[in-house]
Formats: C-alpha cells, sequence, structure tokens
C-alpha cells in the first residue's frame, strides 16, 4: 500500500527556515520523480518543487527560486524541501505527491 507521510511544519518567523520531510513507503520510491505542492487558504493547491529518481535534477516555481531546495535520500525512502527566507506567503499546507499518490500534508505558517 502506497504512503507517503509529510512531516516537519510548524509555525515559523518571517526570514527563518525549515525543512520538510516524506516519507515514503508501499512502493520503490527510487523508481519516481517526486513532486512538492501546497495550499494556501482559500486557494488551489499549487506546484512547488520537482526532483528526478536521482536526485541530480531539481526545479522549484519562481515564487520559491533561490529559497526552496527539494533532495531526496532513495536509501531511505525520504523526500525533502528545505525552506529557507520564508516569508508569510509560504503559508500553506505542504504536500508531497509521487506517482498520484499525495500525503496527508503538514502546515506551514509564517507569521510574527
Amino acid at each position: 500500500q502506497v504512503r507517503l507521510v509529510e512531516s516537519g511544519g510548524g509555525l515559523v518567523q518571517p526570514g527563518g527556515s525549515l525543512r520538510l520531510s516524506c516519507a515514503a513507503s508501499g512502493f520503490t520510491f527510487s523508481r519516481y520523480l517526486a513532486n512538492w505542492y501546497r495550499q494556501a487558504p482559500g486557494k488551489e493547491r499549487e506546484f512547488v518543487a520537482q526532483i528526478d529518481i536521482f536526485g541530480r535534477s531539481t526545479y522549484v516555481v519562481d515564487s520559491v527560486k533561490g529559497r526552496f531546495t527539494a533532495s531526496r535520500d532513495n536509501a531511505k525512502n525520504l523526500l525533502y524541501l528545505q525552506m529557507n527566507s520564508l516569508i508569510p506567503e509560504d503559508t500553506a499546507v505542504y504536500y508531497c505527491m509521487v506517482d498520484g499518490s499525495w500525503g496527508q500534508g503538514t502546515q506551514v505558517t509564517v507569521s510574527s
């Protein structure tokens, strides 16, 4: 059974950092592209970042470029999102998505 479990969210001040994790199980994680999405209150879910199966090529949307970095550890079946220089507009529920399967999300709140 495919399972994705995000963790690492929380409340952080503007300018702060968080690292989100997504633990994958029930499938061969290393064979799939992995993605991060987010959904802010009252808004549609939006794509944030993607990483290739080897972890050598990543893509992030312009709004987080230079601040967010996706990475993965295939040996541990883990996906990460390092978020730096956080701003209030980054407040959202963050989800990992692999091959159409979604986690339950983790809340990130950026506020002073």
